[in-house]
């Protein structure tokens, strides 16, 4: 499924326009990506928990040569599934 199945999925329901739909759908995410990028949770009840966690300094290997490179630490957005998602 890509973005373009859920503004549809909108149409198809609500019988709003496109290019509303198209612009409810992006807020949306709009604004799941700027909580994410302050560190806040987001819950979708019944649905799931999205949250950033640390990632940690580590050591991976350069595939074609073999060599050590230090993999600095940075942030990794997690998802955890909510009951109802997961019994599907």
């Amino acid at each position: 499924m890509i973005k373009l199945d859920i503004v549809n999925a909108v149409v198809t329901r609500t019988n709003v326009k496109r290019t509303d739909a198209e612009r409810a759908v992006e807020t949306v995410f709009d604004a799941m990506k700027n909580a994410l990028g302050r560190g806040q949770r987001i819950e979708l009840r019944r649905f799931g928990v999205f949250n950033v966690k640390p990632r940690k300094t580590g050591i991976g290997r350069n595939p074609r040569t073999g060599e050590e490179v230090n993999i600095p630490p940075g942030k990794a957005v997690r998802f955890k599934p909510g009951k109802e998602l997961q019994s599907i």
